[in-house]
C-alpha cells in the first residue's frame, strides 16, 4: 500500500510541475520542445524498470506472484511498449478531434493534461476489474485473447474510408442534451456564460470526446497488457508512464503521422501475438524475453518500412 501511495504521489507531483511550472502559460509546443519531453518521458519510463527490479527484489515488499526482479522488470518494459505502441492510434484520433473542433494549438496541451487525469482514473478502474476477473475467473483469459484477435482482424480488414467524425459522434449528441454547446471560445476556458446561461466551449467538448475515446482504446490495451502479467502494479505503472508520455509524443508525431503508414501492421502483429498468447497459455509457455523481443522487433520493422516507403515516395 505504501508503494502504491508513493507512486501516485510522485505522479501527482509530475502533473503539478507540468501544468503549474513548465506549461503555466498556454503556448504552441514546437517539435523541438515536444521531442525533448518525449525523450525525457521515455528515459524516465525505462529507468523505472530499475525501480521495479529493486521493489520486487526487496523481501520487505509484498510480491504475491513471487516474481523474480528481472522477470518483473521485463514484464513492465513489455507492458510499457505494448501500451506505447497502441497509443499511436490514439494520436490519430486526437488529431482528428482537435481539427474538427478547431482547437488552437496553444490550448491543446491543457486539454490533454486534464485528459490524462481522467485516463489515470478510468484505466485504474479497468485494470482493477480486469485483474479481478482474470484472478477469480481464469476462463476470462480466453475471452480477452479472442477479443484481441478480433480487434487485430478488424484493424486488418477495416477500410480507411470509415473515418471518425467527432461532431457526428454519440458522445457529442448526448453531451448537447445536458449542457448547451457554443462554437465560441474564451481563451483556455472550458465554460463561458452568456445571458446568465452557461455554455460548454469546444475545449470542453473536445476533452469529453477524447476521454471517452481513450476509454474505448483502453478496452484493447488493458487486456493486451494483462496477457503479459496480471500483477496490478506492473500493469498500472506501465500504463501510466505510457499515458504521461502520450502528450509530448502527440506534439512530436502530429505532423508526421502519415510517414508511419506501415506502423498499423506492427500493431496488428502485436495484438495478434498477445491474443494468441492468452489463448494458448495452457499449452505453450513463451519466455518473457521472447515476448519483449517480438514486440520490439514488430515496432522497429514497422517504423523502418514506413520510413523507407516514405523516402521512396518523396524521391
Amino acid at each position: 500500500m505504501i508503494v502504491w501511495i508513493l507512486f501516485l504521489f510522485i505522479i501527482l507531483i509530475f502533473l503539478a510541475l507540468d501544468l503549474g511550472v513548465f506549461n503555466k502559460t498556454p503556448h504552441i509546443i514546437s517539435t523541438k520542445e515536444a521531442s525533448k519531453w518525449t525523450a525525457i518521458w521515455v528515459t524516465l519510463s525505462f529507468c523505472f524498470s530499475g525501480v521495479i527490479y529493486w521493489l520486487y527484489g526487496n523481501k520487505h515488499i509484498a510480491n504475491p506472484d513471487g516474481l523474480k526482479p528481472s522477470t518483473a522488470s521485463i514484464k513492465y518494459i513489455t507492458g510499457y511498449l505494448i501500451e506505447l505502441s497502441l497509443s499511436i492510434d490514439n494520436i490519430f484520433v486526437i488529431a482528428i478531434i482537435f481539427s474538427s473542433f478547431k482547437i488552437a494549438q496553444k490550448y491543446q496541451h491543457r486539454i490533454l493534461f486534464w485528459g490524462i487525469i481522467g485516463a489515470i482514473i478510468f484505466r485504474g478502474l479497468l485494470i482493477f476489474f480486469g485483474v479481478m476477473l482474470i484472478t477469480k475467473f481464469t476462463w476470462t483469459t480466453y475471452l480477452f485473447g479472442a477479443f484481441l484477435l478480433f480487434t487485430a482482424l478488424k484493424m486488418l480488414f477495416t477500410k480507411d474510408e470509415d473515418e471518425f467524425e467527432p461532431k457526428e459522434s454519440f458522445v457529442y449528441k448526448i453531451l448537447g442534451k445536458f449542457i448547451p454547446i457554443t462554437s465560441h471560445t474564451d481563451k483556455a476556458h472550458f465554460f463561458i456564460k452568456k445571458d446568465t446561461k452557461t455554455y460548454a466551449t469546444p475545449l470542453f467538448v473536445a476533452l469529453v470526446v477524447i476521454e471517452v475515446m481513450d476509454v474505448l482504446f483502453a478496452v484493447d490495451s488493458v487486456p493486451a497488457i494483462l496477457a503479459i502479467t496480471s500483477d496490478p502494479f506492473l500493469v498500472f505503472s506501465s500504463n501510466i508512464f505510457a499515458i504521461l508520455g502520450l502528450r509530448s509524443m502527440y506534439f512530436f508525431l502530429a505532423n508526421m503521422l502519415e510517414k508511419f503508414s506501415y506502423l498499423e501492421y506492427s500493431l496488428i502483429a502485436i495484438l495478434s501475438f498477445v491474443g494468441l498468447k492468452m489463448l494458448l497459455h495452457d499449452f505453450v509457455e513463451i519466455p518473457e524475453w521472447a515476448s519483449l523481443g517480438f514486440i520490439a522487433l514488430a515496432l522497429i520493422i514497422g517504423i523502418l518500412v514506413s520510413l523507407i516507403s516514405d523516402s521512396k515516395k518523396e524521391a
